[in-house]
């Protein structure tokens, strides 16, 4: 269940934000959206259960922009984001997380690209912690399935929801499927392209993402990114067979060509997936009807 919230008719741009007790990255990124230039905006963040709500409430008062739509129970973030869509009216939807920091002109950047036709534009995402091995060793992975996600003219077949934005009809078409608590992006940007739509790549629009994460967080978020693998392999047909060992080879020189500990660390975010993805599919196979 969610608490009511009036959607403003004269709001042509919406951000969703999903969030779950991180109040000091959400302050943050809410500073951010305030600094926006271009279209007028609004900016509703979606509290996923949180067990400090009335400290993620108190942050999102101080933000002028910013109004508050409460998940009582925890669904995650693609449950969160379905339910931000649907509560605003607004033509242009745009998605970032709560530990992200979005240049000024991001907002316009992403909105421009979808007005002029585009329907789906993702930005360009950095590293806001360089220095910490763990966030570099999973931001070298993403931006690596990003840049061998890369097509001609500036089209790509994955877009990361941090970074994110559509038209809304779109997503009212294509909603993000809640089963997913990792790997929600990739299923949902799969299921648009199979309805026809072209994700477009707007490099103008850019963030820096600051995780913060400990060794048992990261391990945490690659096993999910298994999870969420063998789901997506097992529902979309085209998808069925893993990539070519060329494709981990590379991967493994990109965290390499960032130190020795980054390298170490992508290979040990590999067997942490493979482990995901592995007990993703006997827990399959152990439910009724399967």
């Amino acid at each position: 269940m969610t608490s009511p919230v009036e959607p403003n008719p004269r709001i042509q741009v919406t951000v969703i934000v999903p969030t779950r007790d991180r109040p000091q990255s959400l302050a943050r990124c809410l500073e951010a959206l305030e600094r926006q230039d271009g279209p007028e905006l609004e900016v509703l963040v979606v509290d996923d259960g949180s067990d400090r709500a009335e400290e993620v409430a108190a942050v999102v008062a101080r933000a002028p922009r910013a109004r508050l739509l409460r998940r009582r129970l925890p669904g995650g973030p693609a449950a969160a984001r379905n339910t931000g869509a649907q509560a605003t009216g607004a033509p242009v939807l745009l998605f970032t997380d709560d530990d992200c920091e979005p240049a000024p002109e991001w907002a316009a950047r992403l909105t421009a690209a979808v007005e002029n036709g585009a329907k789906i534009a993702a930005g360009v995402t950095t590293s806001g912690r360089p220095h910490d091995r763990l966030a570099l060793a999973s931001e070298t992975i993403l931006e690596y399935v990003q840049d061998q996600a890369r097509g001609p003219a500036s089209t790509t077949t994955f877009a990361a929801t941090n970074n994110l934005a559509c038209a809304a009809h779109v997503l009212a078409e294509v909603p993000f499927d809640e089963a997913y608590r990792y790997g929600e992006d990739r299923d949902w940007c799969a299921r648009v392209r199979e309805a026809g739509y072209i994700l477009v790549v707007e490099p103008g629009a850019k963030l820096v993402h600051r995780q913060q994460l400990t060794l048992r967080s990261f391990l945490r978020q690659q096993l999910g990114y298994g999870r969420g693998a063998y789901r997506f392999r097992t529902r979309h047909e085209s998808s069925r067979r893993l990539e070519p060992a060329g494709f981990y080879a590379g991967l493994l020189r990109r965290g390499f060509a960032k130190g020795a500990v980054p390298g170490l660390l992508v290979g040990v975010a590999q067997l942490a997936t493979t482990v995901g993805f592995v007990s993703e599919a006997l827990a399959e196979r152990g439910r009724p009807g399967a």
